[in-house]
């Protein structure tokens, strides 16, 4: 599907999230392992663990957004994977309903540092257009990152339909923003003990025999993101 935006036609995919029991997540495990492959960035063990760092502005418009459901929405976040500084990624994420369109951009250490706390380097000179968009909104409107989460992904794709189903545990909130880096900040769940959140994204459409291995009764699906969720455990 494809959504219209300023510059004009621009892809969106669908997404949906369930809250899901251990439970649940090993039965659908054991039923998508045999007509989905890992995916390639996954470890041995097929998961990796993200960490996101979170903007909002002086009124948090986008926490606020989130809870009243408004469309389109945006956010920006910082992510980087197994903790690593060697790929740093700033995303800009627009919701509208059920379908997302997400841009992203790698950015150097030093545009990190001046993008989340101000620390001007001579790289950040020479900031991607995204990063730019995000400079102007931190001067015009206030926009500072506000929480770090974190979660361990276990994900599987499908080329038909470019379908991508994730099991997001343990997902973990952190309001010291400055510690994004550090292994043992202390972070703390959001969710109740042995509940995981199930994520599903297509293009077009998502092929019979995965939405059949996915039908599972007493799914609760969400609207609410991890950042709210994250952001509205320290407030």
């Amino acid at each position: 599907m494809e959504g219209k935006s300023g510059k004009g036609m621009e892809k969106y995919r669908h997404e949906f999230k369930y809250f899901c029991s251990e439970g649940q997540l090993a039965i659908l495990s054991a039923r998508l392992k045999g007509i989905m492959q890992a995916d390639s960035h996954a470890g041995r063990e097929g998961r990796y663990h993200v960490k996101s760092l979170y903007f909002d502005d002086m009124d948090d418009r986008c926490l606020m957004e989130n809870e009243d459901g408004t469309s389109p929405r945006e956010k920006y976040r910082i992510r980087i994977y197994d903790n690593s500084r060697d790929r740093i990624s700033l995303e800009c994420k627009r919701k509208e309903n059920d379908k997302v369109n997400k841009k992203s951009s790698l950015l150097t250490m030093g545009q990190f540092e001046y993008l989340a706390y101000g620390y001007r380097t001579e790289e950040a000179e020479e900031l991607p257009d995204l990063a730019k968009r995000l400079m102007v909104l931190k001067k015009c409107s206030g926009m500072q990152p506000k929480v770090v989460v974190s979660y361990e992904r276990t994900p599987y794709v499908c080329k038909n339909g470019n379908v991508r189903v994730t099991f997001d545990r343990h997902i973990a909130s952190s309001s010291n923003v400055r510690d994004f880096f550090s292994v043992g900040a202390g972070r703390r769940q959001v969710l109740p003990a042995g509940w995981q959140l199930l994520e599903v994204k297509y293009d077009e459409y998502l092929p019979d025999h995965i939405y059949r291995a996915l039908s599972l009764a007493n799914m609760q699906r969400v609207t609410f993101s991890k950042y709210y969720l994250c952001r509205r455990y320290h407030l």
